[in-house]
């Protein structure tokens, strides 16, 4: 809310609004892990601890749904006719709501801590935050720099060398960041993976859907948010009155394995959507599908690593859990997107390469910028620039203009190209993820253990602290 107006330099601007976003990401890093920790030390018995994860879940996916409306109706208001003045009410909205949580927190909450205290483990933090974050670089930057780069395998070098150093720093710390004990519980290691992937498959299934009705189709973002209103609105809407419920009634890694199925059958259903289906209609039903298994997996994913864990480790648990989720949310849109843009970018080469004629329409456009009309040639630069940029580019520039006599005229020679081509490749998305969320359907009902008595009304044994000696 504080970024100066125009009227100050431009990188002045940046630093205060990069500012506060690193102070907006560490309260949301905070508040998450936080929350379900508290959930979890304010419940006493599994199954309880379910109900509350779900309603907890439910809220996540409720927030998703209503903040990009609320702060894009905000975003579109001015104040006193100052037209830099609309964005920033969606922060307003989101300062205010900070508030009034931090007060009924501050009044309504219970203390959680772990009776016997705990110290910062240092070593373990640091390491482990380079370790992230080297690695999120590393994966962020592939598709564009290139997996190959110097950059990303850099990346990838220094994550693996703090990770080796995370490990021998909690194997000798009295109080470590993760007890390395917890990955001897089968349920947890398996949990912690399939969190990954299932959070991989929820906004790889989302990064899909946004490209293939913006970037691809050219939906304006208010009609292709009711794509995400549908996918989102659902796993709100039925995780506290069924998912809830299912897991108090069945083995939670039956509704983690169904959800995973569920999300499958929606992004294989999607693939099979041609991109020439020019509405958000044909998508609905399946992403009713792929919602309703969102709402499962988010429940169902949480409930069995907080369940797997000694009460007194509970907190420790709900924070990886955060930083796991936080993981696949990452993986979703880097993996997938740098698969799709270069099978798109192979299918738009291998056609010019086969097509004479329009190997020769494609020169003649990339020359067109000298014999432009004066006063147009910079526009005609950009497009050119766009169209050779990759295939998002090629298929944002429109294959005919008009020109000031009314007349229309060919543009770009690859405009349908790469419409036909990213629509394949994002339809490869679908099934990446599709194959995916199956996948790790199957892990889960192979290799998690469990019971239904697992969920029970019985209270919580006293815990006993896990070790980590070899």
């Amino acid at each position: 809310m504080a970024t100066p107006g125009p009227e100050t330099d431009h990188m002045t601007r940046l630093i205060v609004l990069w500012t506060g976003q690193i102070l907006a990401g560490i309260g949301a890093a905070a508040v998450i892990p936080t929350t379900l920790a508290m959930i979890a030390a304010g419940t006493h018995t599994p199954r309880a601890r379910a109900r509350s994860i779900s309603v907890w879940a439910a809220a996540l996916s409720m927030g998703s749904v209503l903040s990009p409306l609320a702060c894009g109706l905000l975003a579109q208001s001015q104040y006193n006719s100052w037209p830099h003045s609309g964005w920033r009410w969606a922060f307003l909205l989101v300062v205010a709501l900070a508030a009034v949580s931090a007060v009924l927190a501050y009044v309504l909450a219970e203390d959680s801590k772990s009776p016997e205290g705990r110290s910062l483990d240092w070593p373990g933090q640091i390491t482990i935050a380079v370790a992230a974050v080297a690695l999120l670089f590393a994966v962020i930057q592939g598709p564009t720099s290139g997996w190959g780069s110097i950059e990303v395998i850099g990346g990838f070098t220094v994550a693996a060398l703090f990770l080796v150093a995370f490990v021998l720093a909690e194997h000798r710390s009295a109080s470590p960041l993760l007890d390395l004990g917890l990955f001897a519980n089968r349920n947890f290691t398996v949990a912690a993976i399939v969190t990954v992937v299932g959070m991989f498959c929820y906004l790889g299934t989302g990064y899909v859907t946004s490209i293939r009705l913006t970037a691809i189709q050219g939906f304006t973002p208010l009609k292709a948010s009711l794509a995400f209103i549908v996918f989102n609105g659902v796993s709100a809407l039925i995780q506290v009155p069924i998912a809830s419920r299912l897991i108090e009634r069945y083995d939670p890694k039956w509704i983690l394995g169904g959800g995973l199925l569920l999300i499958g059958a929606g992004d294989f259903w999607m693939a099979s959507i041609p991109i020439g289906h020019q509405s958000v209609t044909p998508l609905i039903a399946p992403l009713v599908v792929a919602g309703a298994g969102v709402a499962f997996v988010l429940s169902a994913v949480t409930a069995v690593v907080i369940n797997t864990v000694p009460h007194n480790l509970s907190g420790m648990a709900a924070g990886w859990t955060s930083l796991l989720r936080d993981f696949g949310f990452t993986l979703g849109p880097a993996v997938v997107g740098a698969i799709a843009l270069s099978r798109a970018a192979r299918e738009i080469s291998d056609e010019v390469a086969s097509d004479p004629e329009l190997s020769q329409a494609l020169d003649t456009f990339n020359a067109s910028p000298a014999t432009a009309p004066e006063g147009q040639q910079e526009a005609v630069e950009g497009a050119v620039a766009a169209v050779n940029s990759g295939p998002l580019g090629a298929n944002a520039v429109p294959s005919t203009v008009t020109l000031p006599d009314g007349s229309t005229v060919p543009f770009n020679p690859l405009k349908d190209t790469a419409f036909q081509a990213l629509g394949s490749a994002y339809s490869l998305g679908y099934l990446i993820v599709g194959l995916c969320a199956v996948a790790a359907a199957v892990v889960t009902v192979v290799l998690i253990s469990g019971r239904r008595a697992d969920l029970s009304d019985t209270p919580d044994a006293p815990a006993t602290p896990m070790t980590t000696d070899a």
